[in-house]
């Protein structure tokens, strides 16, 4: 009895099928495709099968009534029969599905061959993995670098990009400040992005490639998670934390300094929080937290007896650096904490503005202080922490 198998696959995993669906093309007479360029071509002619590509037909007669109402192309119905008649004369033929392959027509093509009296089994291909659009992603990016794609990623270099990369992860940051989830599932696409064009624009100077990117950090997360990996105990996170510093410190024995490693283009409070934490690690630290407050305490008194703008400006600087001392040790993240504290100003003031219903410059002191109170109780009426 002529068998059409009709079988699911995956555009971006070629040659990657479940083990049911590899069966069923294994036993088949004959493995048609719809088209010359059909990803899984190549994994089928390696594999010695007999493959043979749909022929594309014309519109021909008028349909029937019976046809038009089930809602068949001219196109589709003869491009059908065509494959069946094929069915027919082979036995059992494997239809793998691929770009093209519309539903309407996968329909049609089932309908057909159930008409003529050919046994049908529709081979799905299943859960796809995790990650199977990230190929598609890369498979997007190259198309775009590659000769006849797009002339502003075909100019595109690592330092050209590199403001872009800057800008993205700020707007990750926002989003994730926000708390708007579709804004943060966009904005990490952004950054995603960054790193596929950027390995692509490597890949096409010969240095590296998306894969290198990806081995290179996969190798890096199974050594430093050896108690995940391997046979090492890990007992809470700061177990965890010191031995990454540990391994990070084997695999870079050319760091010698305290400091190697630290990159100080890096926005100024993170910078010194890295640098404190490194020399906190080294055993230069306060042994309580109230000895750092006290430090504040004492660069704020510097600070305000300070004779001249450039004592003043050094003065401001150290007490600067001890804040972060201080958040440091209660492990607040002091750039998010001056985000959030901003963000709160912005949000007061323009609820101020608001509110004045007058130029700003006629209001007096008292007036100021009034509408920035009102601004602060209504923010904390709708559940935002207090702050100053």
């Amino acid at each position: 009895m002529a068998r059409l198998v009709l079988v699911d696959t995956a555009d971006q995993l070629p040659g990657l099928l479940p083990l049911h669906a590899w069966s069923a093309v294994m036993s088949s007479d004959l493995i048609m495709l719809g088209a010359e360029d059909h990803p899984f071509r190549a994994h089928l002619e390696n594999a010695e099968l007999r493959v043979e590509i749909a022929a594309q037909v014309d519109e021909g007669a008028a349909l029937s009534r019976t046809d038009l109402l089930a809602g068949m192309s001219p196109q589709a119905k003869r491009r059908a029969e065509a494959i069946v008649d094929r069915v027919r004369n082979e036995g059992q033929v494997a239809y793998l599905f691929g770009p093209g392959d519309e539903e309407p027509f996968t329909r049609v093509l089932g309908m057909e061959a159930a008409r003529t009296g050919v046994e049908v089994e529709v081979v799905y291909f299943g859960v796809r993995p995790k990650g199977n659009r990230l190929l598609e992603l890369v498979a997007v990016q190259e198309r775009l670098r590659a000769p006849g794609g797009c002339p502003w990623d075909a100019e595109q270099t690592h330092a050209s990009l590199a403001r872009y990369a800057v800008e993205e992860v700020y707007e990750l940051l926002e989003a994730i400040e926000s708390g708007d989830r579709d804004a943060l599932n966009e904005e990490l696409g952004d950054v995603l992005l960054q790193v596929v064009l950027q390995s692509q624009i490597a890949e096409d100077e010969g240095t590296f490639t998306i894969d290198d990117v990806a081995g290179g950090i996969i190798d890096k997360l199974v050594r430093r998670h050896p108690h995940v990996f391997a046979d090492m105990v890990a007992k809470d996170a700061d177990s965890v934390m010191a031995n990454w510093e540990q391994l990070k410190a084997a695999e870079k024995p050319e760091r010698t300094g305290v400091f190697d490693g630290v990159p100080p283009a890096q926005p100024a409070l993170q910078y010194v929080e890295k640098l404190q934490s490194r020399a906190a690690h080294a055993g230069f630290d306060w042994e309580a937290d109230a000895e750092a407050a006290q430090r504040v305490a004492l660069e704020l008194e510097e600070f305000l007896a300070a004779g001249d703008d450039r004592t003043r400006a050094k003065e401001i600087g150290d007490l600067l650096m001890s804040v972060v001392g201080l958040a440091r040790r209660h492990r607040i993240d002091t750039e998010l904490a001056l985000r959030g504290a901003a963000g709160r100003f912005r949000r007061r003031f323009e609820r101020m503005v608001a509110e004045a219903g007058r130029p700003l410059n006629t209001l007096s002191r008292s007036e100021w202080l009034e509408l920035w109170d009102a601004a602060k109780d209504a923010e904390q009426a709708g559940g935002e922490p207090a702050g100053d």
